[in-house]
């Protein structure tokens, strides 16, 4: 078996790895780099049947539903098989409807943990992981009697963290390569651990009680775990969660009837005017329909600001300026430090300021802090270590032992 990482040996996001055996060929991920705009601007990768049929290569392994694992897929070519969870396929489709990153594919096979799939020489076998996208797997691939175990992206403090504490338990055997992301090493904390999602609620329990108005939440519409988080610290302070359409239907993909939906009686469904814009360029009037029962209304939103909490992003900056909601309201940031030095949140974040509107950063990584990551080295203690998903790859050897690290575009035997 022999493998390839075209992207990723070197930077976080935007991975892509090939692997080879008997001819017959596989791919983890078709991500697009975090730094691109345009993923038709994006080089594709190397790898032949990428974009015209090639009978050898089986298929492509979406390991999560997050741009920089899944975004160039739709430039593949029609024919291409596709592995993924079955939630993380109705969730690229639903946000398909407000994202240009979304999509659908026409030829795919469902994984689902722990259930073995066979292509060709390789044995796919799938472990559903704790990270901030739902429907998260690593993969272990077996070719040729050797073993290769991809962690995809993951974290051992969400709230989903008994399935890595499973595989950290009990690991897969016959593992000779883990391919293994450290996103979040140099990063502050990583040593000794991060919040846990609990941690988060208890935090914006606080945080909602102490705020006169309304609560403002900007974090990711696709990551369930912190919206369940941020709905049980809102019911706990007796407040609704007034969502948006999008991540309306982003919940609704999910089909797991212990996530919250628009149909409980603690949520209301709000139509931001950009996505009605997006509903009617797609005419997709039946999914509006969908969510009527349970809307509020611009009109609406002053009189229940001190008794709600709501999801928000500057994109809606124009809806509650109309809405008149923001007297004594607090802006809740959800997301990596890193998006505030952009340009365009700076303008934001001084929006803020011009209207004396808070702002209380209460976050945690949705990948592995450095402690974790060595419950995981430990667990796979005779493998060897290979750098993915990383821009910090020299800081493997002292942190994890036994490691080698492999250059974009290289190949080499497992």
């Amino acid at each position: 078996m022999k493998v390839c990482i075209h992207r990723g040996a070197k930077q976080i996001g935007g991975t892509c790895i090939e692997i080879e055996s008997q001819g017959k060929r596989l791919v983890l991920d078709i991500g697009m780099p975090l730094d691109a705009d345009d993923p038709a601007e994006v080089k594709l990768p190397a790898v032949s049947g990428f974009d015209k049929k090639d009978p050898s290569l089986l298929g492509v392994i979406i390991s999560h539903p997050h741009a920089d694992h899944y975004g160039l897929a739709k430039r593949v070519h029609k024919s291409m098989t596709f592995l993924m969870g079955e939630a993380a396929e109705r969730i690229l489709a639903a946000s398909a409807v407000f994202t240009p990153s979304g999509g659908s594919f026409d030829h795919v096979l469902y994984m689902a943990n722990r259930q073995p799939i066979t292509l060709g020489p390789f044995v796919i076998t799938p472990f559903l992981m704790d990270h901030s996208a739902y429907d998260s797997y690593a993969v272990l691939v077996e070719a040729d009697g050797k073993g290769l175990f991809y962690t995809g992206d993951l974290r051992g403090h969400g709230r989903k963290s008994s399935l890595f504490d499973r595989l950290v338990t009990h690991p897969p055997s016959n593992v000779d390569v883990l391919l293994m992301e450290g996103t979040t090493i140099r990063r502050q904390g990583t040593d000794e651990g991060f919040q846990t999602e609990k941690d988060l609620e208890n935090d914006l329990v606080q945080i909602f009680r102490a705020t006169p108005g309304m609560p403002l939440v900007w974090c990711s519409g696709q990551n369930i775990d912190r919206l369940v988080t941020v709905f049980c610290a809102a019911k706990r302070s007796g407040r609704q969660l007034i969502v948006d359409m999008y991540t309306a239907h982003i919940l609704k993909a999910t089909k797991n009837p212990r996530i919250p939906q628009a149909e409980w009686k603690e949520m209301r469904v709000f139509l931001p005017d950009f996505q009605k814009q997006r509903i009617k360029r797609n005419r997709k009037f039946d999914l509006a329909a969908a969510y009527r029962p349970y809307r509020i209304f611009h009109e609406d939103l002053a009189a229940v600001a001190r008794k709600s909490v709501m999801l928000f992003r500057p994109s809606m900056q124009i809806d509650v300026e109309r809405a008149k909601c923001l007297d004594g309201a607090c802006l809740i940031y959800s997301m990596w430090d890193g998006y505030l030095a952009d340009k365009k949140t700076k303008q934001f974040v001084s929006w803020l300021k011009e209207r004396g509107i808070p702002l209380h950063k209460c976050h945690t990584s949705g990948h592995a802090s450095v402690k974790d990551l060595q419950r995981l080295r430990a667990a796979f203690h005779d493998a060897v270590v290979v750098p993915i998903h990383t821009d910090q790859p020299g800081l493997y050897k002292d942190t994890f032992g036994n490691v080698r690290i492999c250059e974009d575009g290289k190949w080499w035997n497992v």
